[in-house]
């Protein structure tokens, strides 16, 4: 019988980890078990389990956090690698990319939304405007966020929500970089909501652009 590489234990455990993590078994956030009780239940030794776990950490999967054991950080790696990417992104094409969604998502969303939808985006506007006066900005990018996914949500187009949600962090650090600029008093934002409730496309989209715009003065 031919003896089974390292590699290729290494490999099936690389894969049966992957498995756990992406079928929700693991969901984002739960600590995973150690390597002795993955190495009983893979029937391998607790190095192949360890390399595999290196492997995982690496692609963004997993974190170890020192004398506490290793948790699920992600399930999708492509979303990392597309996160890992705007983290580096320039904040000019960060908003050139938003020119592309944000347009789509406010003109899908004048003629989709749900009266579910609107009271998300006037929840997250209420969260936004509560911040702005509290000079709170890591609250106010919070809120500022959530409003636009929820613009994205209204346009009921799941791969545009999954797009969106995987610029947040870059959304909300972009926000934030824009330091006082942001909370200065603005109706842009109530516009928008106020044109997509009442189904007009054109407004929307306009009230878009002209959102950006002025997020690009900013820069």
């Amino acid at each position: 019988m031919r003896s089974v590489a390292r590699t290729s234990l290494v490999d099936a455990a690389i894969a049966e980890l992957r498995r756990e993590i992406s079928s929700g078994a693991w969901p984002v956030g739960t600590k995973i078990p150690s390597e002795a009780q993955l190495a009983q239940s893979l029937g391998m030794s607790r190095l192949s389990v360890r390399e595999a776990l290196r492997v995982l950490a690496h692609a963004g999967l997993l974190a170890t956090r020192q004398g506490d054991g290793t948790y699920v950080t992600a399930t999708d790696e492509s979303r990392v690698a597309l996160r890992r990417r705007l983290d580096t992104a320039a904040a000019m094409d960060i908003i050139d990319v938003r020119r592309g969604l944000d347009l789509v998502a406010a003109r899908l969303a004048a003629g989709k939304r749900t009266e579910a939808d609107v009271a998300a985006m006037r929840g997250a506007l209420t969260r936004r405007d509560t911040a702005a006066g509290a000079g709170d900005l890591d609250g106010f990018a919070d809120a500022d966020v959530a409003f636009h996914l929820a613009v994205a949500d209204a346009a009921h187009n799941p791969l545009l929500g999954d797009l969106y949600r995987s610029m947040s962090d870059a959304l909300r650090d972009s926000v934030r970089d824009q330091e006082q600029a942001a909370l200065e008093p603005d109706t842009s934002h109530h516009d928008l909501l106020a044109a997509i409730e009442s189904g007009d496309a054109a407004a929307a989209v306009a009230v878009s652009i002209a959102i950006l715009d002025q997020q690009e003065r900013h820069l």
